[in-house]
């Protein structure tokens, strides 16, 4: 027989793992088998598997028309090219996501402390956001350009 101690116990634990491993659910889904089919191994290690591309890159980086640039994944628009900028970091940084198009969360990952960047639609990593970037935000989202396609307009 399971104690009351022990039920509030096991809840904590799974809240807690749920919240770790991105067990929200997501308007797309798809399995790991599923995911692997549709995005190219980069896209895959870095959408679903929070990977990181190498600086300087990514084609987006140089990307200056006008438009949008939408999760690899599902096609969400996450970010306008109005708010891209140049950080000299070697990926893609805008100062502002599109609104309800990302989600931020607690990245304590390698000994650092940082926010994770995910797409609120598929809950695909895209990068993360820090607090030295320009105004008018003073944000910097510094992307992951393998987790974007473009789409001028």
């Amino acid at each position: 027989m399971t104690s009351r101690r022990q039920f509030c116990l096991a809840s904590v634990c799974l809240a807690l793992s749920g919240r770790a491993w991105g067990a929200e659910p997501y308007p797309v889904t798809h399995s790991a088998a599923e995911w692997r089919r549709l995005l190219t191994p980069e896209q895959f290690e870095i959408l679903r598997e929070a990977g990181t591309e190498a600086p300087w890159s990514s084609p987006l980086l140089n990307e200056h028309r006008q438009g949008r640039f939408a999760c690899a994944g599902c096609a969400t628009p996450a970010f306008d090219s109005r708010s891209k900028f140049e950080s000299g970091t070697g990926w893609p940084s805008f100062t502002a996501a599109l609104p309800q198009a990302v989600q931020e969360r607690g990245d304590d990952s390698l000994g650092m402390e940082r926010t994770e960047v995910r797409c609120a639609t598929c809950g695909g990593h895209l990068g993360h956001v820090f607090d030295d970037g320009p105004q008018p935000t003073g944000l910097r989202y510094c992307m992951n350009g393998a987790a974007f396609t473009f789409r001028p307009v």
